[in-house]
């Protein structure tokens, strides 16, 4: 299963930094997190994307300067199948960035994508009215109803200023629980407490969080 970043701060930092945490945490994991990655990050007022099919620490950082906004994705690939990095994340359109990990059994819903994971970014999308948050809450609602099982479902979008997380899982706690730290100066959301970084807190299971 995937690892998912997400960083706002008030102040430019440096892409590569925080990158290198991340491939850290990814090369590290129980899971094998090497079936490509993807980043979004926020610069002359709109977000820029990157993909590469290498696993994330095998990468270079260097091509990166600095940024207030990061969004970033290690893809563990649901049984080593669809590994291209058109199937990498993260996944978006002209409003909305898309991250996710998770596994689902029996999903019922009829939708556009070439993964499960674009799928259900498609749907979330058919909620929405101008309230990306209300339209994740009643998405991944609808999502539980039809769907046999869901060994987790954990979901980062962002919009030009604000990113919604929704947390949900019936396994493996200490895998899936998604953590954060928040001061005034910056926000991290992270799959995993990335090393070197203090004041971590827990994100609750079931939850939404506006950040």
């Amino acid at each position: 299963m995937c690892r998912l970043l997400y960083i706002d701060s008030t102040n430019e930092f440096s892409i590569k930094e925080y990158l290198v945490k991340f491939a850290e945490i990814s090369k590290n994991s129980k899971e094998y997190q090497g079936h490509g990655w993807g980043c979004a990050f926020w610069e002359n007022g709109k977000w820029n994307y990157y993909k590469n099919i290498k696993p994330v620490w095998e990468d270079s950082f260097d091509k990166f300067g600095k940024t207030t906004r990061l969004i970033a994705h290690a893809r563990s690939a649901f049984q080593d199948k669809g590994i291209a990095v058109e199937n990498n994340m993260p996944f978006y359109d002209e409003k909305y960035v898309f991250i996710f990990n998770g596994e689902l059994s029996g999903v019922r819903i009829k939708e556009e994508g070439r993964i499960g994971a674009e799928k259900i970014f498609n749907f979330i999308k058919r909620f929405d009215k101008e309230n990306i948050k209300d339209a994740l809450a009643k998405g991944t609602d609808a999502i539980k109803k039809l769907t046999s099982y869901i060994r987790a479902m954990n979901i980062i979008i962002a919009d030009k200023s604000k990113a919604y997380v929704y947390s949900y899982f019936n396994e493996e706690p200490d895998y899936f629980t998604m953590n954060f730290v928040k001061n005034d100066r910056v926000t991290i959301v992270c799959s995993e407490k990335l090393p070197g970084i203090n004041g971590w807190m827990k994100i609750e299971n079931n939850s939404l969080t506006e950040f």
